[in-house]
């Protein structure tokens, strides 16, 4: 961390992250940001991924960085856009030992919840996004970083369909 963070970016980086269980991250090269499950562990935001049945990482290399965006759990906009080291963490190391302990307790949806973290030790990387609190990351930028929808053959239909004004309004009944 550089002297330039002040403790309020600092809270509203790890509130956020602590409290939102998707964040959206764009490694270098890549594009667009994948939306990715993680766990705020120790200061850093943790990944688990590229191996059978967990999330890929593609852009994520260890010793890069990462422009990582939180959003909110309940409304899910952006609260805030920031950069981080990525450091990859060797299996079985202490470091390994805490992540996946942390990450195991969140991991939804495993087949094999009992023998998950031999797995990830064996095919999968776990990460851990380190942020940098550079001038100027924080808060988020102004604009919406909407990008606009992928070209596609599909339209809309131009015409409504012949039943719709009765399904709409229904049918008035005579009065007997």
């Amino acid at each position: 961390m550089t002297a330039a963070a002040s403790p309020l970016d600092r809270a509203l980086v790890e509130e956020a992250a602590k409290k939102s269980s998707l964040v959206w991250v764009r490694g270098e090269g890549t594009d667009p940001a994948r939306a990715l499950w993680h766990v705020w562990h120790e200061g850093a935001v943790l990944l688990v991924g590229d191996g059978p049945g967990e999330q890929p990482l593609p852009g994520l290399a260890a010793g890069g960085a990462a422009e990582v965006t939180v959003r909110s759990k309940d409304k899910g906009v952006r609260l805030v856009t920031f950069r981080a080291g990525i450091e990859e963490l060797t299996a079985r190391s202490p470091g390994w030992e805490a992540a996946v302990g942390e990450l195991r307790g969140k991991r939804l949806n495993a087949a094999d919840a009992e023998r998950m973290p031999e797995r990830w030790a064996r095919e999968c990387r776990v990460l851990r996004l380190v942020p940098a609190y550079e001038t100027g990351t924080l808060p988020a930028p102004d604009s919406s970083l909407a990008a606009p929808p992928p070209p596609s053959p599909a339209s809309t239909r131009v015409t409504r369909p012949a039943p719709l004004p009765k399904l709409v309004l229904g049918r008035r009944r005579k009065k007997r």
